[in-house]
């Protein structure tokens, strides 16, 4: 149990000096801005493909089986609430974290633990240059803006690409599918989504940071770090949008 309490104690700490560090980061961080680049290149960029085909078979599925359903029920319109709940209100967040968690979380875990295995972060250290500042805050800054543009990359994408399946089974004019939507979709959505795809970047990026950071000595716990950073941030996103989700419905 005092393990247990001397371990949160110690992430806790560990997560409140990131923070302070975007301070520094912000004021003296020139040559760290390379890695907040490449770092939203990696996370955002190079994962907007994947997003795409993703978001555009989720809106198909969607219409395919949720658009015949409703019309047995003569609730057509209900398909536009079905899309901004399973979009913008809850998967669309979640899907777009777990596909940062397989491509990023391994991927930083490995990358930090490397550089604590080969003493690189004693060197940054020795010539008085803060480990925090210039590795990590760069990497969770990059991973939750990431995060939160991709959120709205898949939103958009999905919902319009909705529009597109539509046409095959019920041809719409555009301002009447869009307008459909635009009245389905309330600010507490928006605010919702936006809350989920911040608070999953800031616990994928924090995990996988604090494992890599944890390591010591052998090279073997190098790919362990990367392991464990991809399920804690699994479970660690999933409780934080069971949290939210409840909080969304009570309120």
């Amino acid at each position: 149990m005092g393990v247990l309490f001397s371990s949160s104690f110690y992430r806790l700490g560990f997560f409140v000096r990131l923070l302070k560090g975007i301070g520094g980061f912000v004021l003296r961080g020139k040559a760290s801005r390379r890695v907040f680049i490449m770092q939203i290149l990696f996370t955002f960029v190079e994962a907007l493909g994947v997003s795409s085909v993703l978001a555009i078979g989720l809106g198909a599925m969607v219409n395919i089986g949720g658009m015949p359903f409703l019309a047995s029920l003569s609730q057509e319109r209900l398909i536009y609430t079905l899309l901004i709940i399973i979009f913008t209100r809850e998967l669309g967040p979640l899907l777009m974290a777990f596909i940062v968690i397989a491509r990023s979380a391994t991927a930083i875990a490995t990358e930090v633990a490397g550089m604590v295995i080969s003493h690189e972060v004693e060197a940054y250290i020795s010539v008085g240059v803060d480990p925090i500042e210039h590795l990590a805050v760069p990497r969770f800054l990059g991973v939750t803006i990431s995060l939160f543009m991709l959120n709205i990359f898949f939103n958009v994408f999905g919902l319009a690409g909705s529009f597109v399946v539509t046409q095959f089974f019920t041809p719409l004019p555009a301002p009447v599918y869009f307008g459909n939507l635009l009245e389905a979709l309330t600010l507490s959505d928006m605010l919702i989504s936006c809350i989920k795809s911040i608070g999953f970047g800031m616990i994928i990026s924090f995990v996988a940071i604090n494992r890599g950071f944890d390591v010591e000595r052998a090279s073997t716990e190098i790919p362990v770090a990367g392991l464990r950073s991809v399920g804690a941030a699994f479970s660690w996103c999933i409780v934080l949008n069971i949290i939210l989700s409840a909080l969304y419905y009570i309120v």
